[in-house]
């Protein structure tokens, strides 16, 4: 059993991948011994993470995953716990496995009863796993859920909350809010965006004998159906380096009214690494030193020579940006576009037509939305990105050609011919002005140092979100905190 600390990369599949394990499995395995493996370690995991509970509650929906939990209780009474067993099924309508695992918990002595009991020191949620249909839970089974949430008990998912879709991390309501989650055969992706992070708790992976490097259960697995990001790898500067060894950034941004996004996003880059970086900004040249920063070099955005930098473009560009967006996108420099360059791109088709033509110039390009510009860029509503944010993130990264990082809980980044990649580090705490210029500019500083596209793009997103994860609880969290902690 592996607990999920999200610094090491990690395989995630799909409902469909995961279906295709089990139903191979029969093959290599004697009858139902997925579920007794499932049962055993649900029960490991319920004893280790609250091992003074005495009554322990397990709410069992009518198919396999209600099974996994009868496992799971015959063990655990066995084990001198006081368990009491709900199960919306019925021993001549459920699944086999189910049924074997409903007589064998009998065989220990479980309690059955009709209702909850009125008071339990955990609760174990095998209601629908990833066997949830696409409509919210119901009756007796949302009844159920809501009595979970309302007490301070915690709550033990098996392979993922009732109520969260496992693919998408789309939720219905009632969703069940677990202390910890035990992702069953394989990680699923909306354990870790959308929903996916408030939700399961803490996650856990038992791959139950049929993982990649099972000895006994070589169970073939389909390719990820996207990777769960680990932390970038510590590379170190070479001794022998120079300004010029780690590039040149230029941001251009800044309107009347709105310099202090692209002043982030510069220091950002600054404070990210970057050799050199030059800021040309919109507002009609209110500044030409940054007193607190005067390592940033302000030119009149005219005269930036983008050949040779990564230039970021649109924080705080306002309508202004837009003149100088067919420019930028017509060189072969790298360029990330965030913020109101994302919205002028949605609104015009030429600029459109420069977006897909750097892709096939090979130009690299970054595009760094969050649910609503995503939304513009895709032509419908920030509800149906959030309904599907690896199907939207996909869909723009195909669509233009580009490196996508679609922000939000659980950041999804995507790439033309790459698995996608979801983000596990950052918290709410993120959610405060001028964050999302920082990040634009952090992408920025790994462009001009050389790196591939979409790693600088995922290196940049997983370290942003590390210094929220390690910054003080005493200390709010600004954005240009924010910046200058990179250094």
């Amino acid at each position: 059993m592996l607990k999920i600390d999200f610094r090491s990369r990690q395989p995630l599949h799909s409902i469909e991948a995961t279906r295709r394990i089990e139903q191979a499995a029969p093959a290599k395995l004697a009858p139902h011994t997925l579920m007794q493996r499932a049962g055993l370690a649900v029960a490991r995991l319920a004893l280790a993470t609250t091992p003074h509970a005495e009554t322990i509650w397990v709410a069992c929906g009518p198919g396999n995953n209600g099974g996994d939990g009868m496992e799971a209780a015959g063990h655990l009474q066995r084990w001198g716990k006081q368990v009491v067993v709900t199960w919306l099924g019925s021993l001549d309508k459920a699944p086999p496995d189910a049924a074997s695992s409903c007589q064998r918990a009998m065989e220990a002595c479980v309690m059955f009863a009709d209702e909850p009991p009125q008071n339990y020191d955990l609760c174990i949620d095998a209601l629908l796993g990833i066997g949830a249909s696409n409509r919210a839970p119901e009756g007796r089974m949302a009844a159920w859920i809501a009595l979970m949430n309302s007490t301070s008990a915690p709550v033990l998912a098996v392979d993922i909350p009732t109520g969260l879709h496992a693919d998408t991390g789309a939720l219905w309501h009632p969703c069940v809010n677990a202390r910890h989650t035990l992702s069953l055969l394989t990680l699923k992706p909306g354990l870790f965006t959308a929903h996916g992070r408030d939700t399961s708790g803490t996650v856990w992976l038992d791959a139950l004998g049929a993982g990649h490097d099972a000895a006994d259960t070589p169970i073939p697995r389909d390719p990820p159906t996207a990777w769960l990001s680990g932390a970038p790898k510590d590379l170190k500067r070479a001794h022998a380096s120079h300004k010029g060894s780690f590039g040149d950034v230029a941001v251009v941004g800044g309107a009347i009214g709105m310099t202090g996004a692209a002043l982030l996003a510069a220091s950002a880059a600054l404070h990210g690494g970057a050799g050199r970086v030059f800021v040309g900004l919109l507002d009609g040249g209110s500044m030409s030193v940054d007193t607190s920063q005067p390592e940033l070099m302000f030119r009149p955005v005219n005269a930036l020579d983008f050949k040779g930098m990564t230039v970021v473009c649109g924080c705080g560009g306002g309508e202004s940006v837009g003149a100088l967006l067919p420019r930028i996108f017509s060189t072969l420099s790298p360029v990330v576009i965030d913020a109101d360059a994302l919205n002028l791109v949605a609104n015009d088709v030429q600029l459109q037509t420069l977006l897909v033509n750097r892709n096939k110039r090979l130009a690299n390009t970054v595009l760094t939305p969050h649910p609503l510009e995503a939304a513009r860029l895709l032509g419908n509503s920030t509800a149906q990105v959030q309904h599907d944010r690896l199907s939207a993130a996909q869909q723009l990264a195909q669509r233009f050609g580009c490196t996508v990082v679609l922000k939000g809980s659980g950041t999804v980044l995507a790439a033309p011919d790459e698995v996608p990649v979801i983000n596990p580090s950052g918290n709410a705490r993120l959610a405060t002005a001028g964050t999302g210029d920082v990040l634009a500019g952090m992408i920025g500083a790994q462009l001009a140092a050389g790196k591939s596209t979409f790693q600088a793009a995922c290196d940049a997103v997983y370290q942003h979100g590390l210094l929220a994860d390690k910054w003080p609880e005493d200390q709010p969290l600004t954005a240009g905190l924010l910046s200058r902690s990179l250094s």
